[in-house]
């Protein structure tokens, strides 16, 4: 199966900053969800994949293209939405649909817009400057989806905005990849959507990419152990891959294939993998 998306060894300074190298490979047909704390290096890597920044080293492959080998047309194909909305602010509606269809010419699909703009009930006649955050989201959702785009690119689109939306947010995304040909890339904070929706997850911390999993696989391969400080010396290290100490003992994120069978294990969440990691890290 090809990829839809292929990083090999990709590096890039930025100041005081540097991401990578990391290597990743996407599958077809799925939704990843890209999680990391803030300066990770997130939206660097979306940046580069759309060639708004351009790598000092690797290679980048969407959809089976070298980036820097790509055409116009084959630029069609990728659909992106970021956290606002940057478009000139005085278009409204009407003005920045005709926009779009120029831009993307055969490509649009005038259908698929409509009726996106009619389940999303945005104003036709308001100028976007006055569109709620919610509002931009959904028009750029809407653009995204309405040129045929085989990979979406997705840079924290529903931070700041209101349950109801997020979720019809991820309703649209489960359905666009009822298609096998269409993929998802989504960095977001707010982990309980990825929960939801992701099939991958793929953690960056510090401009490295720790790991790219599948979901399930991930959550039901750790759990955390409440033990004292005693006990917990009795865990072998291998096991542990976080830890939080506080008055009463210590709470371990554990591999569960490396620890006793009869040690009782809370369940855990993609938050609690992230928190756990990332604490250990800066002891």
């Amino acid at each position: 199966m090809q990829n839809a998306i292929e990083l090999n060894a990709v590096k890039k300074q930025l100041g005081n900053f540097t991401l990578g190298p990391i290597s990743l490979s996407v599958p077809k047909g799925c939704i990843v969800g890209y999680i990391g704390e803030n300066g990770a290096g997130k939206s660097t890597t979306i940046k580069l994949m759309l060639g708004l920044l351009r790598a000092d080293e690797g290679e980048i492959k969407l959809l089976g293209n070298n980036i820097k080998d790509f055409t116009p047309e084959m630029k069609k194909d990728i659909g992106y939405v970021f956290d606002n909305l940057y478009i000139p602010q005085e278009m409204n509606l009407k003005n920045a649909i005709s926009f779009h269809e120029k831009l993307y010419g055969s490509a649009w699909d005038s259908k698929t817009c409509n009726s996106f703009v009619d389940r999303f009930n945005l104003p036709h006649n308001k100028e976007i400057t006055h569109f709620s955050r919610g509002m931009k989201m959904q028009l750029g959702l809407t653009f995204a989806l309405s040129h045929g785009a085989k990979l979406l690119l997705l840079d924290e689109p529903t931070s700041g905005l209101d349950p109801v939306i997020r979720d019809d947010v991820l309703d649209i995304l489960l359905e666009y990849i009822q298609d096998e040909n269409n993929t998802v890339l989504i960095s977001s904070h707010i982990l309980s959507d990825l929960e939801k929706a992701a099939d991958y997850i793929a953690f960056i911390h510090k401009g490295q990419l720790l790991f790219m999993e599948q979901k399930d696989e991930l959550v039901e391969s750790c759990g955390i152990l409440s033990l004292s400080s005693e006990q917990a010396r009795d865990i072998d290290p291998s096991a542990i891959i976080g830890k939080r100490e506080h008055k009463f003992g210590v709470e371990l994120l554990v591999r569960r294939s490396l620890v006793p069978e009869n040690m009782d294990m809370d369940k855990v969440s993609i938050e609690d993998i992230m928190i756990y990691m990332i604490k250990e890290d800066r002891q």
